[in-house]
């Protein structure tokens, strides 16, 4: 993947670490990286917390953020970020969660995906929509846009 080698290229180039904290992709953002030969010298660790106990266990999301917000939201995609950060030697983490498919529901549609993005400056995040285009695609779409969001955070051009 064309992306995880730009990443690694830039990671070395700014002595950047990278961690992954991932909900509805599994392992796809870290699995992706890890596919780049070399890639322990940008790739940290990663954490798949699929559920939300894994979620307040492993990155310390709080459960008044789950309730409040549900495990679909921006706000608990910051906290899974900052997390991975705060449970790693990372510089950079990046977190997704969201609604593969199949189904959803009229307040969280299938296909919403929630990311951040989080470094020592501060955390980003942002929604997508990517609707019902099925489980496979609605996945590797959100590990794709992951990747870019990295990407852009180091000021990749």
């Amino acid at each position: 993947m064309k992306i995880a080698v730009q990443l690694l290229e830039t990671a070395k180039k700014h002595g950047i670490m990278i961690a992954a904290a991932e909900s509805c992709t599994g392992g796809m953002v870290a699995a992706a990286l890890t596919d780049v030969p070399g890639s322990s010298a940008m790739f940290e660790r990663g954490f798949v917390t699929y559920t939300n106990r894994a979620k307040i266990e492993m990155l310390g999301v709080l459960p008044a953020t789950l309730q409040a917000h549900g495990a679909v939201s921006e706000q608990v995609a910051v906290e899974m970020a900052r997390g991975a950060l705060a449970r790693s030697v990372a510089d950079l983490s990046v977190s997704i969660t969201g609604i593969a498919g199949p189904g959803g529901s009229e307040f969280k549609p299938e296909g919403r995906v929630c990311f951040a993005v989080a470094d020592a400056s501060g955390a980003t995040s942002e929604t997508i929509e990517y609707g019902a285009i099925g489980r496979s695609k609605v996945r590797a779409a959100a590990r794709d846009h992951a990747l870019g969001l990295l990407l852009a955070r180091m000021g990749h051009e």
